[in-house]
């Protein structure tokens, strides 16, 4: 998670602790070779601020792998000057859920392959799930399945499906909301929340996910969650999902 030119990283979208430059981890996962980094502004919708270019392309510019940014886009021209910066894809979120026809905009004008449609979505007491926006503060009474159809409908190229409870538990990804989300929709869907061992990997791409992503697994090391950022190779991953 982006925030004041910073990193940081969050457990179920609350208590945001602090794990360094995005610049230096930039590095890090450069050496690693990582496949693509997503870079997402959280509370920048919420505290209704605009995407910190300046940061952006600092961080664009050292990237070796394909980026995807998102966080306080209200406006195609938001969309236009963070691609010139060197972003491969957008990530929207709040906007899509306040003004699902921007999505459709967004990608008549950039083309699907370069927007992302992230759905934060919260598991309820009762069953069943909401999608949240807002940094996960309200609820937007719809749910994951139903509304990645309707953004698939709209022109998006990817869903990245993000579990609010299980994100930074590093306690595993919800199999449950991945598999709702992926019979779904025909497009890509890229799974967030929860991993925390590399068997988690193979967990939520068996339950029907396309791509996986992560952040505290990636960022902390041992019980105390010490910051060490790393990376597993690509012949771990490939051992992993042929095991």
């Amino acid at each position: 998670m982006l925030r004041n030119s910073g990193l940081y990283k969050t457990v179920r979208f609350k208590s945001p602790k602090y794990v360094g430059d995005p610049i230096n981890a930039v590095k890090v996962f450069n050496e690693k070779e990582v496949d693509e980094i997503i870079i997402l502004d959280y509370t920048a919708a919420n505290e209704k601020r605009p995407p910190s270019f300046a940061v952006i392309e600092d961080i664009a510019s050292q990237c070796f792998m394909p980026v995807c940014y998102g966080g306080g886009i209200n406006s195609l021209d938001d969309i236009k000057r963070i691609i010139n910066l060197g972003v491969e894809k957008i990530s929207l979120n709040t906007i899509a859920i306040e003004n699902p026809s921007f999505v459709e905009k967004a990608a008549s004008m950039f083309g699907s392959s370069s927007i992302v449609v992230s759905i934060d979505s919260k598991k309820l007491v009762f069953g069943g799930y909401e999608v949240h926006y807002r940094s996960g503060t309200k609820s937007a009474k719809l749910r994951p399945a139903d509304f990645a159809r309707q953004m698939e409908d709209s022109g998006a190229g990817e869903i990245l499906i993000n579990s609010i409870n299980k994100d930074g538990t590093m306690l595993g990804y919800d199999l449950e909301l991945i598999k709702m989300v992926s019979e779904a929709v025909k497009i890509p869907v890229i799974a967030c929340g929860g991993a925390g061992e590399m068997v988690h990997f193979k967990e939520a791409y068996l339950s029907g996910a396309t791509a996986l992503a992560a952040g505290s697994f990636f960022v902390f090391h041992g019980k105390h969650r010490g910051v060490l950022i790393s990376y597993p190779s690509r012949q771990e991953f490939v051992d992993l999902i042929n095991r």
